[in-house]
């Protein structure tokens, strides 16, 4: 909880200390990103369930938060307690037909959800289908949740959802719901031999895993003001938030957060010095790392650091 605090306060104290808005914008993605690995870091990370449809439950939040926003003026910060209620919901439906698959089925399966989902959205014509969302303009203020001339307000609620998904891992971590996760992962026969309910357990890991997530993309709806289901809903989300986790090591707490401060940076800055898209730089350079990190390293770059300090230790 110290290592905790303590790069709470950095985050709280940078975007003061440097009042560049390109870096102000990095760090929000980098907190936006470190919370969205973090929940999938629940689901893949503890229990051992590889998810590649984390974008369906990214778009229900930005959508849910958006579309009362712009066809009714509901105050987006009961569009976004809705919307994660809405990824609850879905999340059961979701896991009572997948959780009966095992390794690469459901992972295929999960691909498959996120893809009609994709598609219902873009033929829905309240949201506008593919077209998507824009926000209305309004008065600037916490109400809106809007705010025009500072990035500060979106950036602090960016830590605050961090610190929660972060601590809830802490608090799930050291639980008996913990270790029932990496009983379920590692040995899932020996697990339900020795009484753990499994597909519960998977469940629930879900359930929390999903709210995060669509809290996730109520805000960033909310940051860009612009949604549409080729961007909130696209495969990209889900495929860069578990190459995030594997990179900073799935199953460990502080892995989504080093795997964020690697890819994002990365990502943004190459855009900005190459224009466009960056050339693809950033994901050649992300691909080869995941190379490497698997041959050498499964755990991540977590994995590394604890390699490390047992060397030293033991010299």
């Amino acid at each position: 909880m110290i290592t905790l605090g303590c790069l709470l306060a950095t985050f709280a104290v940078a975007p003061l200390i440097i009042s560049d808005v390109h870096f102000q914008h990095l760090m929000i993605m980098l907190l936006l990103y470190a919370t969205l690995s973090q929940a999938w870091n629940l689901i893949g990370g503890y229990a051992g369930q590889v998810s590649f449809g984390h974008a369906v439950f990214f778009g229900i939040g930005a959508y849910a938060a958006m579309a009362p926003l712009n066809q009714w003026g509901l105050t987006p910060w009961i569009g976004m307690t809705i919307g994660g209620l809405i990824a609850i919901i879905v999340a059961v439906i979701i896991g009572i037909p997948v959780f009966r698959l095992k390794g690469h089925y459901f992972a295929i399966s999960t691909f498959a959800v996120a893809e009609v989902v994709r598609e219902l959205f873009s033929s829905w014509n309240w949201v506008d289908g593919p077209i998507g969302l824009d926000a209305p303009v309004l008065d600037p203020g916490w109400a809106n949740f809007m705010f025009y001339k500072t990035k500060l307000p979106y950036h602090y609620t960016a830590l605050i959802i961090f610190f929660l998904v972060t601590y809830v891992t802490f608090r799930m971590e050291r639980s008996r719901m913990g270790y029932y996760f990496r009983a379920i992962k590692q040995r899932p026969e020996a697990a339900q031999a020795m009484g753990v309910n499994i597909s519960f357990y998977k469940q629930y890991a879900f359930m929390i895993s999903a709210f995060f997530t669509a809290i996730c993309g109520s805000f960033y709806g909310l940051y860009v003001l612009h949604i549409e289901p080729a961007t909130v809903l696209s495969l990209d989300i889900s495929i860069k938030i578990v190459l995030i986790t594997a990179l900073g090591g799935a199953g460990f707490l502080w892995g989504p957060l080093l795997g964020a401060m690697i890819m994002i940076p990365l990502q943004e800055y190459s855009r900005i010095w190459l224009g466009g898209t960056g050339m693809g730089i950033d994901l050649i350079v992300l691909g080869a790392l995941i190379v490497l990190i698997c041959i050498f390293e499964p755990r991540g770059i977590v994995g590394l650091f604890k390699r490390f300090t047992y060397k030293k230790r033991n010299e």
